[in-house]
């Protein structure tokens, strides 16, 4: 025989230390449509085909291996895969590129443009300078210095939403032109002296102007791009926001009751 279950049952104590719930972050792209935007991919498009094809006139015109180790050309590759992965995204609506690598491409086609006006095709400038090139090296060299980072900067400026960069961007921006400084030194090491462009820039140039005087260019520019690239996150920063999303939570809050 079984005890009769009481009618009323004391409430229980609560336990100490329950369970608590954990903070749930919500993706944006769970309250943000996604937004297509066709007429940003189509002009990223024509800037990447404008870098892609002065790359390839100029493999095709000149020897591979040296057109490939410099600069412009190598910052003009870069700005072609990124701007052909960004218009896809932009057409697509999905998630862009990360904001870090478009800087540094952006970042590293200008600085390839005002080397090539202010220090290489200056004629008045401190360096040697080559002879203008013509035919299609000069439809390339337009292309390359001139159109194609205009595009990058109307792109940036007008495509892109702002107050993205961070300052610490600049410093590991600087990795490539280091390593590019590296390279080119060392390519000048392993090619036999008196070979033609065996330094492709005046002021890297260890046979005419020694180490010393290379690497006091070299700290010159570096300092330089960092101001740059200082001078980029700032302006990313007070530039007004071209790109606007209207958020979508779901539900739609109703008046207030009384």
């Amino acid at each position: 025989m079984t005890a009769p279950i009481p009618r009323d049952i004391p409430d229980l104590p609560a336990l100490p230390g329950g369970p608590t719930l954990l903070p749930s972050p919500v993706p944006a792209t769970a309250v943000v449509t996604p937004v297509r935007r066709p007429l940003t991919a189509i002009f990223r498009l024509l800037t990447a085909a404008a870098a892609a094809t002065a790359v390839t006139v100029e493999l095709l015109l000149g020897s591979p291996a040296q057109v490939l180790s410099q600069f412009s050309i190598q910052s003009g590759i870069l700005l072609t895969l990124v701007m052909t992965i960004a218009a896809r995204r932009a057409w697509t609506a999905h998630r862009p590129l990360p904001d870090a690598l478009t800087g540094a491409t952006l970042l590293y086609v200008v600085v390839a443009a005002l080397v090539h006006h202010l220090l290489v095709a200056n004629p008045s400038g401190p360096f040697t300078t080559p002879p203008p090139p013509t035919g299609w090296h000069a439809v390339t060299n337009q292309l390359l210095h001139t159109a194609v980072p205009i595009a990058a900067l109307v792109n940036w400026l007008l495509l892109t939403p702002s107050g993205r960069l961070h300052l610490r961007h600049a410093a590991s921006w600087l990795l490539y032109p280091l390593a590019y400084l590296g390279f080119s030194l060392a390519r000048g090491e392993l090619l036999v002296p008196g070979t033609p462009n065996r330094y492709l820039y005046g002021f890297l140039d260890v046979d005419a102007d020694g180490y010393k005087s290379v690497l006091a260019n070299a700290l010159l520019l570096g300092l330089g791009i960092y101001a740059l690239a200082v001078l980029l996150i700032t302006l990313d920063h007070i530039r007004p926001n071209p790109v606007h999303h209207r958020a979508k939570t779901g539900f739609r809050l109703g008046p207030p009751v009384g």
